[in-house]
């Protein structure tokens, strides 16, 4: 998927395309279901006007709005072997396509040049709409993410065993992913049936 917010011409000087060795590449796929007691088109509605959830349900990390349909996430603070890192990442929400709804990113020079020389990230998620045949409406929100982070080490962590290095980084990147993303899941889960006074399902086990 590509941003409607990027500009190609600024992907070249990122460091997925880094010769430096210090750089490392940690790349995952993912994917969770929520429960949505109410038909799709109800369920659609609500994902439309993401401009009405979106914050509310990433409290508490940062948000800011990025154009008409992005914005910058605040992850908050993750490390290991002594190196932390505070990601901050772009995503754009990108309109409905035949019940479909992309999240992509968006390259830091639209929201912060800097961080392009220390962590890279391409985030690029697919959520599925599908109406279920029950007694009482229900529609199943499928969501799949592709994720990548790119992140240039100190010259330190090179002294490491190199099979250290990418399972720590492995282990790390499915920590951010279980803590922001459930955590997301769950909240807009809760405020889509609060929203629309219909009882929460129970919450699920994640499925990664």
């Amino acid at each position: 998927m590509l941003s409607s917010v990027s500009d190609p011409r600024t992907t070249t000087q990122s460091l997925r395309h880094s010769e430096d060795d210090r750089v490392r590449c940690y790349t995952s796929h993912f994917a969770d279901l929520m429960e949505m007691r109410a038909p799709a088109s109800t369920v659609g509605h609500y994902l439309d006007h993401h401009e009405g959830w979106f914050r509310r349900c990433a409290a508490p990390m940062q948000v800011q709005p990025l154009g008409r349909n992005g914005y910058v996430l605040t992850l908050g603070r993750f490390g290991n072997f002594g190196f932390e890192v505070e990601p901050t990442i772009g995503l754009e929400l990108l309109p409905q396509s035949r019940g479909v709804y992309g999240i992509c990113t968006v390259p830091p020079e639209q929201f912060e040049p800097g961080l392009r020389d220390l962590y890279d990230v391409e985030f690029n998620a697919a959520l599925r709409l599908e109406e279920q045949d029950a007694d009482a409406p229900h529609t199943d929100v499928r969501w799949e993410l592709d994720l990548s982070v790119w992140i240039r080490l100190p010259a330190v962590i090179g002294l490491l065993p190199e099979s250290l290095v990418q399972t720590s980084g492995d282990h790390l990147l499915r920590q951010i992913v279980r803590q922001i993303s459930r955590r997301l899941t769950w909240k807009v889960q809760e405020d889509f049936h609060a929203t629309h006074g219909l009882e929460c399902p129970p919450r699920r086990r994640a499925q990664f």
